[in-house]
């Protein structure tokens, strides 16, 4: 009876030998590190139902994790499944990099109507799909409580804020009004000295690109201006006069010292310079809501976007997980990819109050969750599930050279002077060049 005994549980040990050594390893790349315990959560969920399939994550910040997976595109070490942005997923299908997962969704009977928006459609093209989405964001304001409070301003006045590029509108005055100097001077006194200023009214980040999710695009949309026709056009319209007049808009007020300006932000962004309270107010993502309560060491609050002359838009946008073509696992990256992409996982990602899951009802457990860490983040939803205020990334081939074009003519507006009006019309000619 020992012996049996003995024999038994050696069959289980080499059992649970084979079955450890059966388990395949898929790995997983993102840039988010807020982002890592949630998608850590997901992936000890998704083992638990998937035991014979292990998944590796492996964090890395922004810059480095696109330089990162560049090399490993070239070298063949990509990871299975990678977190996708917009502004980059064309050039991969373009070099087919990515796997077509329409017909995984048809074979497994995937739903794609239960996503915040258009996020699926953004995704696709001709018929193929290589993201489904994971999250969504639009853009708001992060204000200094403190701040407002000394200016007299009321948090709640900032809902109501119109703006347009003639003279700023309310939003302008506000901007203005929280601008200080060094001598205790806001931009509305006589005296005022934009060359020594102590708090900026608005901080943007230094470095522009051709999308301006986050310094721009809201700006010069809410004023009448269209990058494209749709996704995947092939015409962009930066000789635009709205969009140009929003440009000197900002570079104006940067001039004064109103906006921070772009060679000050270059090196800490606008997050950086709000953290170090150098700005009363700032413009940026609602993926950020984190980074904010957890470094802003003072009272801080969200509001929309100020209302321009057509109204309120922001640039909605949202990330995917995508299939590398090279993968030697590509089942099994798939069933991770619709995991992530199921209510399941993202009520599991909403339960840590970073993002905004794109599925609806994920997306009010995060707001809830937030809401219980005293965020308020209604702004940002409030903006995404109003038809009227949202317009899409511009997705389109070229993106790289677009944003290098785009960078140069931001540069030449930004730190050295340019007209813009002139100098976007250069830099617009170069643009649809691409496109012949």
């Amino acid at each position: 009876m020992r012996n049996l005994n003995r024999v038994l549980i050696l069959v289980s040990l080499v059992a649970a030998g084979i079955s450890a050594k059966a388990a395949t390893e898929i790995t997983y790349w993102l840039w988010d590190n807020n982002q890592l315990p949630a998608y850590q959560a997901c992936a000890a969920e998704f083992e638990k139902q998937n035991p014979d399939i292990k998944v590796k994550i492996t964090q890395t910040g922004w810059f480095d994790y696109w330089n990162a997976l560049n090399t490993a595109f070239v070298s063949g070490t990509a990871p299975d499944v990678i977190t996708n942005h917009l502004a980059r997923y064309p050039e991969f299908i373009e070099n087919n990099l990515l796997v077509d997962l329409s017909p995984y969704i048809a074979r497994d009977k995937v739903p794609t109507n239960i996503y915040l928006g258009d996020l699926v459609k953004v995704w696709g093209r001709n018929g193929k799909q290589y993201g489904l989405p994971k999250d969504w964001d639009t853009i708001g304001l992060v204000y200094n409580k403190a701040m407002l409070a000394k200016a007299g301003i009321e948090p709640k006045s900032l809902w109501d804020l119109d703006w347009n590029p003639k003279d700023g509108g309310t939003f302008g005055q506000v901007l203005a009004k929280l601008t200080i100097d060094a001598n205790g001077k806001n931009a509305t006194e006589p005296g005022f000295d934009p060359k020594n200023v102590k708090q900026y009214g608005l901080l943007i980040n230094g470095s522009v690109d051709g999308y301006g999710q986050v310094e721009w695009s809201h700006f010069a949309v809410s004023d009448g201006f269209k990058f494209d026709d749709g996704p995947w056009a092939t015409h962009l319209n930066y000789d635009d006069p709205k969009f140009a007049e929003t440009i000197q808009w900002i570079a104006d007020e940067m001039k004064k010292g109103i906006i921070v300006p772009a060679a000050n932000a270059r090196q800490a962004g606008n997050s950086g310079l709000f953290a170090a309270q150098k700005g009363a107010m700032g413009l940026d993502g609602d993926w950020m809501v984190h980074w904010y309560t957890e470094n802003a060491k003072f009272d801080i609050g969200f509001a929309p976007l100020p209302k321009g002359p057509i109204g309120r838009r922001t640039m909605f946008n949202g990330l995917a997980d995508s299939i590398w073509v090279g993968s030697k696992h590509q089942e099994e990256a798939w069933k991770w990819v619709k995991f992530l992409a199921s209510p399941e996982a993202q009520k599991i990602v909403a339960g840590y109050g970073v993002v905004f899951p794109a599925v609806p009802e994920a997306t009010e457990i995060a707001k809830t969750k937030m809401a219980g860490k005293g965020v308020d983040v209604s702004a940002f939803v409030e903006e995404a599930t109003d038809p009227k205020a949202t317009f899409l990334f511009p997705i389109t081939d070229h993106a790289s050279d677009i944003n290098r074009i785009m960078k140069a003519a931001f540069d030449a507006v930004y730190l050295n002077g340019a007209d813009a009006a002139s100098t976007f019309k250069g830099a617009s000619k170069e643009v649809n060049d691409l496109f012949q």
